[in-house]
């Protein structure tokens, strides 16, 4: 059988020249680049290295690079580290109601802690109004968190217009920029970003590091308490593998990212394409055209996803329902509600993210598998068989597809 992975957004493979660079770091050059001795200096370079390789990708200082264990301890550095660090000034975040989980969690917490959460809605393409965000700072305000790039829907923001905003009223700018490193430019110095979030193994490197930029001057409290690394801002030994691993997969992204991101959106498009013109009744979640050039986000009526996935998987297909920190969830996507998504329509929505390693023979086999599977569903489904009954809760919507 077949194997075929499209659920890049989940997470990625190690890449092999990523793998082949940091294999010495688990034998032969295991010291702790903390002590002293030889063993030590020699690892220090390499972490130094790829702090150097990490800043060249998003154009900072490798002064402003902070190795962490993943994307979610950063978001939670960023955003606790700023609440406490500036207390005295204010109490009030500003959001969005698609973000990822790291960042929604974190902001619920804070609000148990006296902070003043605002949640900013989105549209039904998943954009936020500009204006709507500028006229909820107050004075109060201290933080404007907005990922770059939806992980769900794909759908990109305007970072820069966002980071112009924040820098005019003298407010902090954090931005969650898992999906869209090594996927879009990043350019923290050209859009005013004060803290921004990466995740190793979103983009061809190790699971268990990630990185929490740090605009110079920004004042953060420690947020893990213990040892001196990290400029005393991260304390804990450093995952010395995973870190020259990330330094590696930064410095292929660089080299890469043009013509990586135009063959994989060719494909994306093929599959979208395929999909409308042999499935009716679908609807694309997301930005038409603002989106992350891999994802793709779409809802076919009628169906359950979890079912269309179980399918997809029998047929070697991985795929996903939206968010893979929140899979198991019987409770529809945050990101779907918020943009107004009917809920049975919410329900059935299926992410393809493509790689690297996607082939155009890996879309024809999925555009030869899909759509039998999908009207089988349907025909097993009680929602499509009373499509027709005015009285049925949805179906107006439905048939509007």
């Amino acid at each position: 059988m077949k194997r075929i992975y499209l659920d890049y957004n989940a997470t990625t493979p190690v890449r092999p020249e990523v793998l082949e660079a940091l294999l010495p770091y688990y034998r032969d050059q295991f010291g702790n680049p903390s002590s002293v001795h030889w063993a030590g200096r020699q690892v220090a370079g390499a972490v130094e290295k790829a702090r150097e390789q990490v800043a060249a990708l998003i154009n900072c200082s490798p002064a402003e690079i902070v190795f962490v264990s993943c994307g979610t301890e950063a978001d939670n550095a960023a955003l606790k580290g700023t609440v406490d660090a500036l207390k005295a000034k204010g109490n009030h975040i500003i959001t969005t109601a698609v973000e990822h989980p790291a960042v929604l969690e974190t902001c619920r917490y804070l609000e148990k802690t006296g902070c003043r959460v605002t949640y900013l809605p989105v549209d039904a393409d998943g954009m936020l109004d500009l204006d709507e965000l500028e006229r909820a700072i107050t004075p109060e305000t201290i933080l404007i968190s907005v990922m770059w790039a939806n992980n769900e829907t794909g759908t990109i923001f305007p970072i820069e217009q966002i980071g112009a905003i924040a820098r005019r009223h003298g407010v902090r700018f954090h931005t969650d920029a898992v999906q869209a490193v090594g996927k879009l430019a990043i350019d923290v110095q050209q859009c005013n970003v004060d803290l921004l979030a990466i995740s190793a193994h979103k983009l061809g490197a190790p699971k268990g590091v990630g990185v929490l930029y740090v605009r110079r001057g920004t004042r953060l409290t420690q947020f893990m308490h213990g040892g001196h690394q990290e400029r005393n801002r991260r304390a804990g030994t450093h995952n010395v593998a995973g870190i020259v691993g990330l330094g590696k997969a930064c410095e292929l992204a660089l080299a890469e990212r043009e013509t990586h991101a135009g063959r994989v959106r060719e494909l994306r498009d093929r599959l979208e394409r395929g999909i409308f013109e042999k499935i009716p009744n679908v609807k694309l979640n997301g930005h038409p055209t603002e989106r992350l050039p891999n994802t793709l986000n779409v809802s076919f009526a009628w169906i359950e996803g979890e079912s269309l996935l179980l399918n997809l998987d029998m047929k070697g297909i991985a795929a996903s329902s939206g968010s893979a920190c929140t899979s198991g969830s019987l409770e529809p996507s945050h990101v779907l509600g918020a943009m107004c998504v009917e809920v049975t329509l919410a329900h059935s929505s299926t992410r393809f993210s493509l790689g690297p390693d996607t082939t155009g023979e890996d879309v024809d086999y999925v555009l030869e598998v899909l759509p039998p599977i999908v009207q089988r569903l349907r025909d097993m489904s009680p929602l499509y068989n009373c499509r027709q009954q005015e009285s049925c809760a949805g179906c107006e919507t439905l048939k509007k597809l």
